[in-house]
């Protein structure tokens, strides 16, 4: 940078008055240590997941409070990366960054319903409940529709009247015991999100 010798003495002029009004008191506040924030994951729980939006499958670290007794629900208030996952090395999408709004979301679905036939309301059933029928309506359908044998007296042993999709939110090892949970129905039908 070329500074001509008009502009050198202005930038000295103005060196001078400026160290002239501290030298009369003219100075800033002097900050103190009372107006610093207090860590805001201080004193929290933390837990790693999955990402459940797409089948990139992120980690995430879920940040919570609460005094961890037994029957103390954990508030979790904060959703980062997680930076020692090998897929997305701490790094989230607008959807991933925004998990905090779908877990304390009021329309966000906690408990199981269902729409029994012919009914336009859902009502509200116990876990137990939804599992039972879950499990009540697999075992009917297979019984119904599973094919020991083709035509040609082939041993088969399908059932094509259902089909099963895994999420990207599972690990490797339970998309891998999924899949053979399914097979072993006989379920041709099997798509796995993140595609183990």
């Amino acid at each position: 940078m070329e500074v001509n010798r008009r502009q050198f003495f202005k930038i000295c002029g103005a060196g001078i008055g400026a160290s002239s009004l501290a030298a009369l008191g003219v100075a800033p506040e002097p900050a103190y240590a009372d107006s610093i924030r207090h860590f805001k994951l201080a004193n929290t729980r933390e837990a790693r997941n999955t990402c459940p939006y797409c089948s990139v499958g992120c980690g995430v670290i879920l940040y919570s409070r609460g005094s961890g007794g037994k029957n103390v629900s954990q508030n979790i208030f904060h959703i980062e990366g997680d930076a020692d996952h090998p897929v997305n090395r701490g790094t989230l999408c607008p959807k991933g960054a925004g998990l905090v709004d779908f877990i304390q979301s009021p329309s966000r679905l906690q408990y199981p319903q269902v729409r029994e036939p012919g009914s336009n309301e859902w009502k509200r059933i116990s876990w137990d409940d939804a599992f039972k029928r879950i499990a009540r309506l697999v075992k009917d359908d297979r019984d119904a529709n599973f094919i020991e044998r083709n035509d040609s007296g082939d041993t088969v042993n399908r059932w094509l009247s259902t089909g099963f999709l895994a999420a990207s939110a599972s690990s490797n090892e339970a998309g891998y015991m999924t899949h053979k949970v399914v097979r072993s129905l006989g379920i041709l039908g099997f798509d796995n999100q993140a595609r183990v």
